[in-house]
């Protein structure tokens, strides 16, 4: 899996859409794409992995009401293969049960100060997901099928007003891939 794929196939899509030929592929692909990206600003996160785990640098900040140093990190599904900073013992990555519920760790949690003298930390891990979650999948493919409609409604309606099934087709995304990837929006901290 790469960093940031996209989260069905054209093969999915032409399917889903009941679409055999191959003439419209070039519009299916950029559906593919646009509905990936779309997901990724809409939950704040990607859902792909880095081929081998890889060096990547972070802001260290100081939580006086839980009197430990707290740093932000890149989603993180697996720990195999992380290497954390010398001379401190191992974060706890965090939200604890993460994984379990089918997220990712996105906060390392170190009881002594990790950074160097910039207030940084540099780690080495295999950052990203295991897999795109099924309800990523189902959502990319509902929002493409919204995005093939759009091609045929240049207006943004479709449907038939006489008949009551108008619908405006905005700019963003389907209510109900809203509804289902909720579940995976990430708040970034500012500083």
């Amino acid at each position: 899996m790469t960093w940031r794929p996209d989260y069905i196939t054209t093969a999915q899509l032409k399917q889903l859409a009941r679409v055999s030929n191959a003439v419209d592929d070039w519009w299916f692909a950029l559906v593919v794409a646009g509905v990936s990206r779309a997901i990724d600003k809409a939950t704040g996160r990607q859902f792909g992995a880095v081929a081998a785990p890889e060096a990547r640098s972070y802001p260290v900040r100081y939580s006086r009401h839980r009197d430990r140093w707290l740093v932000d990190i890149d989603d993180l599904q697996t720990a195999v293969g992380a290497v954390w900073p010398v001379g401190v013992d191992p974060p706890t990555l965090e939200p604890r049960n993460a994984v379990v519920d089918g997220l990712a760790w996105t906060q390392a949690v170190f009881s002594a100060d990790p950074s160097d003298a910039d207030g940084m930390v540099t780690m080495t891990a295999p950052w990203g997901w295991a897999a795109v979650p099924s309800t990523v999948t189902t959502a990319a493919l509902l929002q493409g099928s919204r995005f093939i409609a759009r091609r045929e409604s240049p207006f943004g309606v479709a449907g038939s007003p006489q008949t009551g099934s108008e619908l405006r087709l905005l700019e963003r995304l389907d209510p109900d891939v809203a509804v289902s990837i909720k579940f995976y929006e990430r708040t970034w901290v500012a500083r």
